[in-house]
């Protein structure tokens, strides 16, 4: 005799049917988790300062036991090349953790006093063998910005982060692991060591700032961050940390954490990238409003998967506010352009440009700005394609 078929398939749909109209794993996992209470600016500048030195203190916790950065990085050059309007400097230091980190510096030619310097962090895609070369191609940047940026009359440096570059296969598990493996490999050693891959990362990126603001061509007052992807998460987390960088650009990446875990998009960052206990303090716009009241800009497309857009507007919403205390509402800006995915347009390094040049004073003798991109006009607000834009200032010109 057969069973019926009917009451089987109801017996196998019903919990598929429950699931579709109950809540969704992200939430069930949420809601059974310790997440800290939603991020809100204290009601005075006062009040505000004690907060930030109280999550500044959370964050570097976090971040586990990192090795002490010594006071300056022993850094050895390896060669130094003239490229006509600016020369190119290679350079290594050992960081204290057992790696050695390489790094170019791009010095204009025509110093005029002290300049001011970019701290340039490159992207991760799984492009494991580019690192810090993102700087001399147009791969993601609509021209390579490295020489760009140091014909308009700044000192640029970028090392190659853990992995990446010539640091791919010098992980604990040596030359035959590279590539993803070895970044997990590097993030399961740092979690047995008390300490975290991401906290490591940011951390030789800051003895790339030590050594970049220890330069006599630079001017250590005058330092701004920039960064597409992972590189822009770096600009952002680097600006929590460091009070030393006064401008940052971010571009693709401005991700609140909660927001990722609902859009099911975890898994659009790589492992390097999670710091544990995060949300049992805060998500990511209390790292972000650290960085008040310098100028910060964002770029981020709505339809980038790394970056659900109600979290960008969630962030907005939360920092704001702490712009306001400090009277500086027009130093914190994010664009959200209408279509775009993980990219980094035309449009986009054209207002990277000019928030730098703007923010960033360069010696009016020492800038060879060349043809370069087209100024960026405002666009009409009521063209229902235009990037939408939190700030109150105008478009950099």
């Amino acid at each position: 005799m057969k069973t019926p078929l009917v009451p089987c398939l109801a017996i196998i749909c019903a919990p598929a049917l429950m699931a579709q109209t109950g809540p969704s794993a992200a939430e069930r996992w949420l809601d059974k988790a310790d997440i800290a209470p939603a991020f809100a600016a204290p009601p005075t500048p006062g009040a505000w300062e004690a907060e930030r030195a109280r999550v500044r203190a959370e964050l570097h916790d976090m971040l586990g036991r990192l090795p002490p950065r010594p006071a300056a990085p022993s850094v050895e050059t390896l060669s130094r090349i003239d490229r006509g309007d600016y020369v190119v400097e290679k350079f290594r230091f050992d960081n204290g953790a057992g790696d050695t980190v390489p790094g170019y510096l791009l010095l204009p030619k025509k110093p005029a006093g002290r300049l001011p310097a970019i701290l340039y962090c490159h992207w991760h895609a799984g492009e494991y063998d580019l690192g810090k070369e993102e700087l001399f191609q147009a791969k993601h940047t609509p021209e390579p910005p490295g020489p760009a940026l140091a014909r308009r009359g700044y000192v640029v440096l970028a090392v190659d982060a853990t992995n990446f570059g010539e640091r791919n296969g010098t992980g604990p598990d040596g030359p035959a692991v590279r590539d993803y493996k070895a970044e997990e490999t590097d993030s399961k050693f740092d979690l047995w060591v008390g300490r975290t891959f991401w906290g490591m990362l940011l951390r030789d990126d800051l003895m790339g700032l030590d050594y970049l603001a220890s330069r006599p061509e630079v001017d250590p007052a005058n330092i701004g961050v920039t960064g597409m992807s992972m590189g822009a998460t770096r600009t952002w987390w680097l600006m929590a940390l460091d009070d030393r960088l006064k401008v940052g650009v971010a571009i693709a990446c401005m991700t609140r954490y909660q927001n990722l875990i609902r859009h099911g998009s975890v898994h659009e960052h790589d492992i390097g990238y999670f710091v544990p206990g995060m949300l049992n303090h805060f998500d990511s716009e209390a790292v972000i409003a650290l960085i008040a009241p310098r100028p910060v800009l964002f770029q981020t497309g709505d339809k980038d998967a790394g970056s659900p857009v109600d979290g960008i507007h969630a962030i907005e919403a939360a920092v704001r506010p702490v712009y306001r205390l400090y009277g500086r509402e027009g130093n914190f800006e994010s664009i959200v352009y209408p279509g775009l995915g993980h990219v980094y347009t035309p449009e986009m390094w054209a207002r990277t440009l000019a928030w730098m040049d703007t923010h960033l004073r360069v010696p009016a003798d020492a800038a060879d700005r060349g043809p370069g991109l087209p100024a960026v006009a405002g666009t009409p607000r009521s063209d229902p394609s235009a990037p939408r834009r939190t700030a109150g200032r105008a478009a950099p010109p």
